[in-house]
């Protein structure tokens, strides 16, 4: 019997070493460009605005919170402190986990409910929205147009504005830093190009089952390790209210009942706690989730059809765990700024 299993590991290892041997990698590489707005193209004036926009304190009421509040690069783009809940103005609590901000730029959907498709439409909700920045834009503008600094690099990013700063302007400078961040090269993507040492062979067979007996890649698929859409995972049992509505707020169709958007897989290990509840702490237990048929033994309410006990052992989980590890990179260069204009 031991030596029957001893085979059958053999012959595993051998079909997962020639599979990745033959089988077209290329679309877990990031493309070339990354997408931006023919009305707000990237430049590097447009990015040093933006960073300093995005660190600011100033954008909020109370001076204290700045877009980096809950999306900071030493957190993997999500909280600098990691809790289950975004923490904003007053210490008030949100309605949902902080999502990262790493790769937005690819995603077709921004907030975990998807109300919106651009990042120049997401950029200025955090900052009027009274849990987290609380400031209003009719109060922000005229106040960051008594900034000469400000009038000065609008005026050099966006040459039209005339040093004249309006919500759009405000848009368009925030959202091009955001499209900047995104994920460096990991382990993964080392192997990927085909230095087959650059993961271990426990992350190779959690690369397998990731695309075959788990189907994680029904949802998290190609480079950015995310199927763009929306799924409920049976987390919440019973029926939903509010924020725990997700999708189905913003489209009222009850097949988006208590849906959210898939998140990256990229830098997954920075971003703790999971899910946009973030009512999981660790990879094994989200993996366990997603991989077993979701949080109870029975159905709730309009659970994805993908979530589904793909009858995975404590082996195979911490094989998938140690796969998704050698997706996080080094943090991405940058230099935090802690001078503002004046």
């Amino acid at each position: 019997m031991i030596a029957n299993l001893g085979l059958n590991t053999l012959i595993i290892g051998l079909l997962v070493s020639l599979l990745s041997a033959t089988e077209d990698m290329s679309k877990w590489l990031r493309p070339s460009e990354v997408p931006q707005p023919k009305n707000n193209k990237i430049t590097p004036e447009r990015i040093e605005l933006g960073k300093l926009l995005y660190f600011d304190t100033r954008l909020s009421t109370s001076g204290k919170i700045s877009c980096a509040t809950c999306h900071h690069p030493k957190q993997g783009w999500t909280d600098l402190i990691p809790t289950s809940k975004a923490v904003g103005h007053n210490g008030l609590t949100g309605s949902r986990n902080s999502p990262v901000i790493l790769n937005s730029a690819y995603q077709k959907h921004q907030f975990w409910d998807g109300r919106v498709r651009t990042l120049e439409q997401q950029a200025l909700g955090p900052i009027e929205a009274g849990v987290e920045m609380n400031m209003s834009l009719d109060t922000l503008i005229p106040l960051l147009n008594n900034i000469k600094g400000y009038q000065k690099l609008f005026k050099k990013a966006y040459p039209k504005s005339g040093g004249v700063i309006t919500k759009d302007y405000l848009a368009k400078a925030i959202a091009t830093f955001e499209r900047t961040v995104v994920s460096t090269e990991a382990p993964f993507d080392r192997y990927v190009k085909g230095d087959k040492k650059a993961i271990s062979e426990k992350a190779k067979k959690g690369f397998a089952l990731f695309k075959g007996k788990a189907k994680c890649t029904t949802c998290h698929d190609g480079f950015n390790f995310t199927d763009g859409s929306f799924h409920n995972v049976g987390l919440n049992d019973g029926e939903l209210t509010g924020a725990e509505l997700g999708r189905y707020n913003v489209k009222g169709r009850a097949g988006w009942y208590g849906v959210m958007k898939t998140p990256t897989l990229r830098d997954i290990t920075k971003s703790y706690p999971y899910m946009h509840d973030g009512s999981v702490k660790t990879l094994e237990e989200a993996t366990e989730i997603c991989a077993n048929g979701g949080r109870y033994e029975h159905n709730v309410k309009n659970k994805s059809l993908d979530i589904k006990d793909r009858g995975l052992n404590k082996t195979e989980i911490n094989q998938l765990v140690s796969f998704m590890k050698s997706l996080t990179g080094p943090d991405m260069k940058l230099k935090i700024p802690t001078k503002f204009p004046q």
